[in-house]
């Protein structure tokens, strides 16, 4: 897949709940998004999961939502029942607040 030149790419990071398969093969959870510099808009998204239609309905939440959409948080606890639900919320954080240094950095220059 082709990335257009104004999308940046993000990593949100969390730490993976115990006795779960994510802690077992990965340490941690990742999101990874591909986000529209300009407008925020996510175009792609992707997650540490161990089975494909997690990572599949995670994608589903995010792509074509903005970043900044405080809704993501509320759709995923209302949606996401995995036992990564937490960590899924706090690895979007860690996204945006990344997004956000990068905006800021930009409106700085």
């Amino acid at each position: 897949m082709y990335y257009d030149k104004d999308t940046i790419y993000l990593i949100g990071d969390a730490k993976a709940p115990q006795n779960n398969p994510i802690t077992e093969q990965y340490k941690s959870y990742f999101l990874a998004l591909v986000v529209d510099r300009s407008t925020g808009k996510i175009v792609d998204a992707e997650c540490s999961a161990t089975i494909q239609l997690t990572a599949k309905f995670v994608q589903s939440l995010f792509v074509g939502r903005r970043i900044q959409d405080e809704g993501l948080v509320d759709e995923i606890a209302n949606r996401y029942f995995g036992s990564s639900q937490k960590a899924l919320i706090v690895a979007l954080k860690d996204a945006r607040k990344k997004y956000n240094q990068i905006f800021t950095a930009a409106l700085s220059k």
